[in-house]
């Protein structure tokens, strides 16, 4: 799975975890395994507010762009991600959410 991001700046988490063909969004399973090489389902196919593309599948890896929400204070990393490309099972760790607060000495 290629997964690029849309930051947006919403009080809303977003937690990912693949599992086998299928992307748990927020706890909310999508399998995309029926999706074949070429084939596109179209953005408003799936029931998902967290999806801001079409999923399509080119060459055998998915391809998809979701909405990335961050707070006021925002790293950059997270306002300019990078797509990730997702090959293993499990968690997938996202950019943070906010940036670590300064602490005054």
């Amino acid at each position: 799975m290629l997964i690029s991001f849309s930051p947006i700046r919403i009080d809303r988490a977003l937690t990912l975890r693949r599992v086998g063909t299928a992307l748990v969004i927020n706890g909310v399973a999508f399998d995309f395994g029926p999706l074949k090489d070429g084939d596109t389902r179209p953005r408003d196919a799936v029931d998902c507010d967290m999806l801001d593309s079409d999923v399509t599948r080119v060459d055998g890896v998915l391809h998809l762009t979701l909405l990335l929400p961050h707070g006021a204070n925002a790293p950059q990393e997270t306002l300019f991600p990078e797509p990730l490309l997702v090959t293993q099972d499990g968690d997938i760790a996202l950019p943070p959410y906010t940036a670590p607060t300064e602490q005054l000495t």
